[in-house]
């Protein structure tokens, strides 16, 4: 068994859709289902029960979802033991959203004017997971958004900033100077998925369960807003298409942008980008 197969099989079975599994995955649908089946075919068994409304898991299924997903932390695991190893010439840094936070270019061209000889690579991140593969080991350091579960990871505030309700231009609420939760109380509002860090699901949900569409990225949410009239949040100051607006919500708190790492991580180049963010973002 192939990584690769193994992190396709892990996709479907949390996403319980071949659809939206090829989806976070960037990849087309049928070469993904036939991936599967080829699993199925080397393991001898029926991993996932397909119906025209999704999937569900298998007993073996089930089993194979806990030891895939061993399995490919361990890896991700060796991957940075080997890294450390050989010295590190790399870091990997996780953004959260569109990466249009205005932060993000002076913060880009400070690190490359410290560090001329490392090779930053950059792993954009859909709003699922805040930590933007942090826990996974798929980076060394996330530019994101807090609140979000902390255990084992340090944490660095770099800016605070408003958050309003998205809305249609044409609704009568985007009128208003200014907004509070309990005044979208009767609205839909948009969903993560199933499994979403629930700290960071309360906080965009307005600390209550909300019934809407489910979204994944930021121009999900926009366009859920767009389409069904549904309450978007997004930080005051970015850029709204023409059809839509945000009205400042007075009693949600602030939404933090930070600088999150591993608990105990000794990469010198975290510790350098943590440092030369803050000083960044204070400008």
């Amino acid at each position: 068994m192939e990584l690769r197969t193994l992190r396709y099989f892990v996709a479907v079975a949390e996403e319980l859709h071949f659809g939206r599994a090829a989806t976070r995955l960037h990849m087309s649908q049928p070469p993904l289902s036939r991936a599967i089946k080829r699993l199925e075919a080397d393991i001898g068994a029926l991993l996932l029960a397909r119906s025209p409304s999704g999937v569900t898991l298998t007993p073996v299924g089930t089993v194979l979802l806990d030891e895939a997903r061993a399995l490919l932390d361990h890896a991700d695991r060796v991957r940075v033991r080997v890294s450390e190893a050989a010295g590190a010439t790399t870091i990997t840094v996780g953004i959260l959203g569109d990466g249009t936070d205005p932060g993000m270019s002076g913060l880009a061209a400070a690190y490359r004017r410290i560090h001329p000889g490392i090779d930053i690579r950059i792993r954009d991140t859909d709003l699922t997971d805040p930590t933007c593969g942090l826990r996974a080991g798929l980076v060394d350091v996330a530019l994101t958004r807090a609140p979000f579960d902390e255990t084992a990871l340090t944490v660095r505030a770099l800016r605070t900033d408003p958050v309003g309700a998205v809305l249609r231009s044409d609704d009568p609420l985007a009128r208003h100077d200014r907004l509070r939760l309990a005044e979208l109380s009767d609205r839909r509002w948009f969903q993560f998925p199933q499994g979403t860090d629930p700290v960071w699901q309360s906080y965009w949900n307005g600390g209550r369960l909300r019934e809407g569409p489910m979204v994944r990225t930021v121009q999900e949410c926009r366009q859920a807003v767009l389409w069904n009239g549904t309450v978007g949040l997004a930080p005051l100051g970015h850029d709204l298409p023409a059809e839509l607006a945000a009205v400042p919500l007075i009693d949600l708190a602030p939404s933090r942008v930070v600088a999150a790492w591993n608990e105990g991580d000794p990469n010198p180049l975290v510790r350098s980008f943590v440092e030369i963010a803050t000083a960044t973002y204070r400008r």
